[in-house]
């Protein structure tokens, strides 16, 4: 389907796309589904890529700066163009030196191409790679359902072999960054297409009952049977940008590409936690603070947090009788779950308050994000201890963020959050209609 594309420039950014011949068309807004891999945790979606619609399954990093994925496993595009070392293209990407390759020149092997590195948290590996670009296909969306296919050509990424894999989900082939960069997927789209530099997630708790959603360009979203424009039901808190770099590898003065929020302290059904204050603030070091994630299941949290967590949670836990078992590994604190009942957001447990600009704004989590079932008639609050010295001293894990709507809003520095959607008879999965 041909389509022409607007370049836009957003402020001086050199965007990874060229337009192409046609009739003038403008999407509302983009949409990618998300599914869950029961074994791994782990959250990935699925594009097409190049003149064959090569599929692309790549397991989601919220914080992480571009595309990368195996160009070894079938991918052979004639639409693929290496991006050339010392290029304005690659110095927005951030690239440095040049790279070459002896073998037959294939997508992932040329010379005189754009080096960055593809980092792999789940084996914490760290590789070379070419960055090409080629055309990608995604679906646009009006918030209900996947509309037209379309043709985005020139989008960024970067080649990585099977040995950058270990680790990752069953079947998929890379990780699709979304971290606030040039070449990450929702300000590339944003800026060729004119959209709202918005995106959005609504993870799933499984896969079994419909997909998650990352709509791109901004609302409305649909989940039904909720009829409502879930972006009504949004509450919105800064975004902080963390002064220093936390990826493997940075030059000096970068600011880190993931996304943090200013957590002022932590209720447990309603009464304040105590804690080291300091631990919630980035430090002049970059270290501190409260960030989202999507490739750690459980939330992480400093030691000193934890053990306050752990202690106040068990001690309300036993005012509304539920009884405390054995503890199962990594969780700290585990309950009967004969002893708990069941509401419209999961285990009838304390509710657990993240405070944020305001005692009027808060995230509050529900059993359903705070619990995890490790075996039969057992429930353990899903977190875990991060150690004393951990870089980031609040990680908000995958499990916390299931059936949430989040929204980033890029341009005004917002993280949009609507608390747990069961609240409204809804959820993140579903089977959205062409």
């Amino acid at each position: 389907m041909a389509s022409t594309l607007h370049l836009f420039l957003f402020s001086i950014a050199v965007v990874f796309f060229s337009t192409s011949n046609g009739a003038n068309y403008k999407p509302h807004a983009f949409h990618l589904p998300i599914r869950k891999d029961d074994v791994t945790l782990q959250y990935y979606t699925s594009f097409e890529v190049g003149p064959t619609q090569f599929i692309v399954n790549a397991v989601i990093d919220l914080g992480a700066p571009f595309l990368w994925f195996n160009c070894d496993d079938g991918y052979n595009s004639s639409s693929y163009k290496p991006v050339p070392c010392g290029s304005s293209k690659c110095k927005i990407a951030k690239g440095i030196g040049c790279l070459g390759c002896n073998g037959a020149p294939r997508p992932g092997c040329t010379n005189n191409t754009c080096p960055l590195y593809s980092y792999n948290p789940f084996n914490n590996s760290l590789r070379s790679g070419g960055l090409g670009e080629d055309n990608i296909y995604v679906y646009e969306t009006d918030g209900r359902s996947v509309l037209l296919h379309i043709n985005v050509p020139r989008f960024p990424f970067v080649c990585a072999d099977s040995g950058s894999l270990n680790g990752l989900a069953k079947g998929t082939k890379g990780i699709l960054g979304l971290g606030r960069t040039q070449i990450a997927l929702p300000m590339q789209l944003a800026n060729a297409f004119e959209l709202k530099r918005k995106f959005a997630l609504c993870v799933p708790s499984s896969s079994q009952s419909g997909l998650g959603d990352i709509f791109i360009g901004g609302g409305p979203y649909y989940m039904l049977p909720y009829t409502k424009n879930v972006s009504e039901l949004l509450i919105t808190t800064p975004l902080i940008i963390n002064p220093v770099s936390t990826a493997p590898i940075y030059s000096e003065g970068d600011p880190s590409d993931e996304y943090f929020i200013g957590v002022k302290s932590i209720k447990i059904d309603g009464q304040i936690v105590k804690l080291k204050t300091s631990l919630l603030s980035i430090d002049n070091k970059g270290v501190g603070g409260t960030k989202i994630s999507t490739i750690n299941p459980y939330t992480i949290l400093h030691t000193s947090i934890y053990k306050a967590v752990l202690k106040d949670f068990v001690k309300k836990a036993a005012s509304r009788k539920i009884t405390r078992v054995a503890s199962v590994a990594p969780f700290g604190a585990c309950f009967s779950s004969k002893t708990i009942a069941s509401t419209m957001t999961g285990p009838a447990v304390p509710t657990i308050d993240l405070v944020l600009q305001s005692k009027s704004v808060y995230w509050r989590i529900y059993g359903a994000n705070s619990m995890v079932k490790v075996k039969e008639n057992v429930l353990c609050l899903g977190v875990v201890d991060g150690g004393s010295k951990p870089r980031t001293s609040i990680v908000i894990g995958g499990h916390q963020l299931e059936d949430n709507m989040l929204e980033f809003d890029l341009a005004s520095s917002k993280l949009g959050f609507s608390s747990s959607l069961l609240l409204h008879n809804t959820n993140c999965s579903h089977y959205r209609i062409f």
